[in-house]
């Protein structure tokens, strides 16, 4: 079967959303063999987290929780069989919200930070550059990391470290931004007051920022009222050149910190209830940078649909991209499963194109085809871009379990080897609110590295 898939040059799909038939082009150049595979560790399988891989020169950095749950780093040298390993003194209960990240200065240190839903800031760095066996934790600033959450690391315009967090909790947060100085070593507060601010009533949950192809740093968001994931309101957009001074999309500075009240930041004011959900908004740009955000929410009916909003002339517009005629109703709070709707990332195709695929609890799965011009549905043809195909090993569990899946982290550094991609991949449960599992409980999961490189 794989080799006729490899054969095909055309493949009909038919889009249940709107019973458009459009013909797609698959290029089969993309099909990865597996080089190299190592065994870091056993891993929790009961529930899901995120882990994270990190390649650097001639270092790789992976990070993880080992059966024990103990949060744990590993590194080797690229081209070397010998993994170091640390151990730090963090320890995950349940909690799917508890990913870890981390990144690499200028000065090739290594930042690591995880484990934290509503807790105290948990960040490690090392003393000595590419050595993890001197991770040490430290504080930041030492004000406002005593609830934190969603920790993320970036690089400004200057290739300058930022680091920003949620402070609070689900429904009441702030986002805070800290800036890092290689000479000093230390941490200061990027901006003197939150981007974003729930002004103890509400929270902000962003995408983002993220650099666009203007070379601006773009964020998309939607507020939230209680820890109950229904209650998600008001889609908004806000730009920034420098993550300093930010702007709305007609250019218009704005005081810090953004807030609900500052109507100009909205572009789509869908009510609590309404039917987004937060990280179903998804940022892309068209041919003009324009960006283009896609999302889902509840027609004026109560139906669940896909939209695609652009800044036009002076004001968002909004489109409606399916016509299905059933209601998602969803709420909860914890980490969420499937709630009945789900859409990717969309991508940019040849032509003036835009695609995006979608999961409907009644409808199952399907894809969308959209011209970037109108941002409405099509029926021409179009050639979808290279994607990864792994090799059919990689795609079966090895944990004999009912409900078991494959989780994989891509890596998040630079590989200096043409034509290698190295992903990391375990096994685990899918969510559970958060909350403890009952016995009996699938066995640990082995957590591999695969080298893959191009089968031509």
């Amino acid at each position: 079967m794989l080799s006729l898939l490899q054969k095909a040059l055309v493949i009909l799909i038919i889009v249940c959303a709107h019973q458009i038939s459009f013909c797609v082009e698959f290029d089969k150049s993309l099909m990865y063999k597996i080089e190299q595979t190592w065994e870091i560790s056993k891993v929790p399988s009961g529930f899901p987290v995120d882990f994270c891989l990190l390649t650097s020169g001639s270092r790789q950095y992976v990070a993880y929780y080992d059966q024990d749950r103990r949060m744990t780093v590993a590194s080797r040298s690229v081209g070397s069989d010998t993994w170091q390993y640390k151990i730090l003194d963090s320890k995950i209960g349940w909690d799917s919200h508890n990913y870890i990240t981390m990144t690499l200065d200028r000065d090739g240190h290594l930042h690591v930070s995880g484990n934290m839903h509503c807790v105290k800031l948990i960040y490690f760095r090392t003393e000595t550059a590419g050595d993890i066996a001197t991770l040490k934790r430290y504080p930041m600033t030492g004000k406002l990391e005593d609830r934190v959450t969603y920790p993320q690391f970036l690089k400004d315009t200057n290739e300058d470290l930022i680091f920003n967090y949620r402070n609070g909790s689900s429904g009441r947060g702030m986002r805070i931004y800290n800036k890092y100085d290689c000479a000093t070593r230390t941490w200061s507060r990027l901006l003197d007051q939150p981007l974003l601010d729930g002004q103890g009533k509400r929270n902000a949950y962003p995408m983002g920022p993220l650099r666009g192809p203007d070379g601006r740093f773009h964020m998309v968001w939607v507020w939230r009222d209680t820890p109950d994931c229904a209650t998600n309101h008001h889609l908004s957009y806000a730009r920034s050149s420098d993550l300093l001074i930010w702007e709305t999309a007609t250019s218009e500075k704005i005081k810090l910190p953004m807030t609900l009240d500052n109507t100009a930041l909205c572009v789509d004011p869908i009510p609590p209830r309404g039917g987004i959900i937060n990280g179903c908004q998804k940022l892309i740009f068209d041919s003009d940078d324009q960006p283009v955000i896609m999302y889902h929410k509840s027609d004026s009916d109560g139906n669940m649909q896909i939209y695609a909003a652009r800044f036009e002339g002076k004001t968002w517009k909004v489109y409606q991209l399916t016509d299905w005629d059933k209601p998602v109703l969803f709420s909860g709070g914890g980490s969420m499963g499937f709630i009945g709707i789900s859409i990717s990332k969309p991508v940019k195709l040849d032509g003036g194109m835009f695609t995006l695929t979608h999961r409907h609890r009644d409808y199952g799965s399907g894809r969308l085809v959209i011209d970037e011009k109108t941002l409405k549905p099509t029926d021409r043809t179009v050639t979808l871009p290279q994607t990864h195909r792994y090799p059919a090993e990689m795609n079966k569990p090895q944990i004999d379990f009912e409900g078991i899946g494959i989780r994989r982290a891509t890596d998040i550094g630079t590989v200096d080897e043409a034509g290698v991609r190295y992903i990391l991949q375990w096994e685990t449960l899918g969510r559970n609110f958060d909350r403890p599992r009952k016995s009996p409980l699938p066995e640990p999961s082995t957590l591999r590295l695969y080298k893959l490189s191009r089968d031509n």
